[in-house]
């Protein structure tokens, strides 16, 4: 079980949203690559971020502080937010982020992202962002009619490293992760999941291993660890068991 502090960024700085709404963030650092450093010092071993102006632009926004993020730190990162087209996808992975993320595009054009999976195997995640459990779009402000395991089918053998699974009702709220819908599409799918939305401390992960699933990848953590909720050396040494016991 890999542990995805979570950097997401509004006009340059680290925010945590409310069900995606803009309007609801608070700031929790003015400077992304200053807590990229502390996630780094912490014992993280992925950095997951997110361009909030992005998701909601069509194009990467806070191209600044992300690549200060990446100067500032070792770790692999992923990116989402804005990415929309093969030239963003290669830009974003020749400057150094490990793999992209990509949630819009993945629903109004898989064979892009098919195209980008096969150039870059191993290095193409796709979002899958369910808002009333059907997937959302463009920053969440558009829902479709269609599921997380529907959007996931349609990438199965198309060499994505995972799908990153998004409670939208329940991110930033602290109401506890989804466990139920991430194991029902970890079992539907041959692809990796990782979960997202909602965690709220140690019970939630815990409640991830417990599930058994193989295929849950990992975890996105945000506000449980801006508000001191998680203990990082507590989450992370419980992850570390989780791996030695498989």
């Amino acid at each position: 079980m890999i542990l995805f502090p979570a950097i997401d960024l509004k006009d340059g700085r680290c925010v945590r949203l409310k069900r995606g709404e803009m309007a609801t963030a608070t700031i929790f650092n003015d400077d992304p690559a200053a807590q990229a450093r502390d996630f780094a010092g912490a014992g993280f071993q992925w950095l997951h971020c997110v361009d909030l102006n992005g998701a909601f632009d069509g194009r990467s926004v806070n191209t600044t502080a992300v690549k200060a993020i990446r100067a500032a730190i070792d770790l692999p990162i992923e990116l989402g937010g804005g990415i929309r087209d093969m030239k963003a996808i290669a830009a974003w992975l020749e400057a150094g982020i490990t793999r992209v993320i990509l949630g819009t595009i993945a629903l109004t054009n898989p064979t892009l992202v098919k195209e980008a999976a096969r150039a870059f195997p191993g290095r193409i995640v796709v979002g899958a962002d369910a808002k009333g459990g059907k997937i959302a779009v463009a920053g969440w402000a558009e829902t479709s009619e269609i599921g997380p395991i529907e959007l996931g089918k349609r990438f199965e053998d198309a060499g994505v490293a995972a799908v990153l699974y998004t409670d939208v009702d329940r991110d930033g709220l602290l109401t506890g992760v989804n466990v139920a819908a991430t194991a029902a599409l970890a079992r539907a799918l041959s692809i990796p999941v990782i979960a997202s939305g909602g965690v709220s401390g140690i019970a939630d992960i815990e409640a991830l291993v417990a599930a058994g699933e193989p295929n849950i990848e990992g975890v996105v953590v945000g506000r449980a660890l801006y508000d001191g909720r998680i203990d990082p050396m507590v989450a992370l040494a419980l992850c570390e068991q989780c791996l030695a016991n498989t």
